[in-house]
């Protein structure tokens, strides 16, 4: 059962826990040069923990190396601080280790991102005006399909969504019974017309996966690039409601304003090859790092997934490719990655072009943005002050 906590109990709670073992060995000269460079991306976790989230972790890895910061609370039940290693749902996340697979699939020669989504799932997008004979591979990637959102339908969202979610947090679902929710309402519009978020693209793609594979498409993608990359905190749970300890996720329920509630456990479901990932902030740095380096994708593959749409209208300051966000900092500076929320969990992963700077962040609170003022944080560089022109 969840506990109910009050939401007021977490405006004022700033703990910094310590940054990790590799950096209290580092000299303290050392030491303090790397905060100095960090200073404002740790302000920015501060500011987010003064407005209430309960907990933040980063980690930034760039050519000096690694550091690693935590602001707040992982448990308000004991006031155990946040702490770098932390596992966490990271939802959205999901999406650009699904389509790193389908990028590597039509490397190979086994998928044609431009045949219809009927070719590979024969009769299963159909209905109310939905129909998979014109829809591409591509554009569930990409977000230009016009298929419905899932999330958006109005029995999901009071089932998954509201504060019935307390009573179904535990329930399962399968990737079908998702869908023909989805496809019980009209398309968001003709397909490749416009740009729309919908997670119900990726719901299709697991199951492409699965088709060209004859594998779960989970165990594809460990096989791939969990593995070989040594992410050893990243699985993909299916029903199993538990994240590792001792991080809670805390959440939030318009029927129940001014409140909030532990979500930590849940069955995942319903969001599998859309968000069922459960990982840390060194994995996803050390997944990034490897995908924009060109270390798991052929240069052809990895432009296409570089080749983005506009999302204007829908994702402020961002344009999305193949499972991949391009997203413009408050500076003007351009980093690749991606966005993950689910219940109780925001996360944030971004990073230059080729990879050599990446940030991964995650708040243990859903009703409190700002994750991408920590992003921009990191890299945008501090303002000065104007010199003073010599007499």
């Amino acid at each position: 059962m969840s506990r109910r906590l009050v939401r007021t109990t977490l405006v004022g709670v700033t703990v910094v826990a310590a940054t990790g073992s590799g950096l209290l060995a580092t000299p303290a000269a050392a030491t303090d040069v790397r905060e100095s460079r960090h200073a404002a991306t740790r302000a920015a976790m501060d500011a987010a923990v003064a407005a209430g989230v309960p907990g933040v972790v980063a980690e930034v890895r760039d050519g000096r190396g690694a550091w690693k910061a935590a602001a707040g609370v992982a448990d308000l039940s004991t006031g155990q601080p946040r702490a770098n290693g932390d596992s966490f749902r990271s939802g959205s996340v999901t999406k650009t280790l699904v389509a790193t697979v389908l990028l590597q699939l039509q490397a190979e020669g086994r998928l044609d991102l431009d045949a219809t989504v009927d070719h590979y799932l024969p009769g299963l997008v159909r209905g109310n005006g939905h129909d998979g004979t014109q829809i591409t591979v591509r554009q569930l990637m990409n977000h230009t399909s016009g298929i419905f959102n899932f999330t958006e339908d109005a029995t999901f969202a009071q089932k998954v969504l509201g504060i019935d979610f307390l009573k179904t947090r535990y329930d399962d679902w399968t990737p079908e019974q998702v869908i023909a929710l989805a496809l019980s309402n009209p398309p968001q519009f003709a397909p490749g017309t416009s740009w729309k978020y919908s997670n119900t693209n990726y719901l299709l793609l697991g199951l492409i996966i699965e088709k060209l594979t004859g594998r779960p498409y989970a165990e594809e993608i460990e096989r791939r690039i969990t593995r070989p990359l040594a992410m050893r905190a990243t699985r993909f749970p299916g029903s199993d409601p538990h994240v590792p300890a001792p991080t809670r996720h805390y959440s939030g329920f318009a029927e129940d304003p001014g409140e909030i509630y532990d979500v930590t456990d849940l069955n995942p479901s319903w969001a599998w090859a859309a968000g069922e990932m459960i990982t840390n902030a060194s994995d996803l740095n050390r997944f990034f790092a490897a995908l924009l380096g060109g270390r798991l994708l052929r240069p052809a593959q990895l432009e296409q997934m570089t080749t983005t749409a506009s999302t204007e209208g829908n994702l402020p300051r961002q344009r999305y490719g193949l499972g991949l966000i391009e997203y413009e900092t408050s500076c003007g500076t351009k980093v690749w990655g991606h966005s993950g929320g689910i219940h109780g969990s925001s996360t944030q992963a971004f990073g230059t072009r080729d990879g050599q700077h990446m940030i991964t962040l995650n708040f243990n609170g859903d009703w409190v943005g700002g994750g991408k003022n920590v992003v921009s944080a990191e890299f945008c560089p501090p303002a000065r002050a104007p010199r003073t022109p010599s007499a």
